[in-house]
């Protein structure tokens, strides 16, 4: 369940080839959870701004207000080219943002077979960097990114990640997702 989102597009004319009848003002957003993609429409006479965090959750305690509604979650073949541009901003923003939570998959991961390691499934992580975060955390967690990347020589840890994210988000062929928690796609 997302309860937050970052808003990667604007469209204060609708989506163009929307037909003929009245179009309303529509924003393209990611959940900072489970980075599901959706279409929002947000509240009468609101500035929207790209690159805010916004709620759009049950609004029972009148939490929304940016965004009236969830008009559907949608594909990332859906969003639109400036959506796409921004993306990567967001996501970078939202695992900044949740660190512990990423630095914990450097600190836990796993191998998935007898020739592969999880930690492989970064795009960017070879085996070198992978054996040095091995061997590092077996004397101690990591901390946080500046410290794996300290201990390790990874340099921006956070865009391994985020080129992950990316990837689980854009290929619709996918076998394992990591962090996107949406390995369905949306209608």
């Amino acid at each position: 369940m997302e309860d937050y989102a970052y808003i990667l597009d604007y469209l204060p004319q609708g989506a163009q080839g929307a037909g003929f009848g009245k179009k309303e003002p529509l924003c393209y957003a990611i959940g900072d959870e489970e980075f599901k993609l959706f279409e929002l429409v947000p509240k009468a006479g609101v500035m929207v701004n790209i690159g805010v965090r916004t709620y759009i959750g049950k609004d029972d305690a009148g939490k929304r207000d940016m965004i009236d509604h969830v008009k559907r979650r949608i594909n990332f073949d859906d969003l639109t080219n400036n959506a796409v541009a921004e993306l990567d901003y967001a996501l970078t923003e939202i695992v900044m943002s949740k660190q512990d939570r990423f630095v914990a998959f450097f600190n836990e991961a796993q191998p998935i077979s007898m020739r592969k390691h999880l930690l492989e499934e970064l795009p960017g992580l070879g085996k070198k960097y992978m054996a040095a975060v091995l061997e590092e955390r077996k004397k101690q967690p990591f901390t946080d990114f500046a410290d794996l990347s300290a201990r390790t020589g990874i340099k921006n840890p956070e865009k391994l990640i985020v080129a992950r994210i990316h990837l689980e988000l854009s290929d619709k062929e996918r076998k394992r997702y990591l962090f996107v928690k949406c390995p369905e796609r949306a209608n």
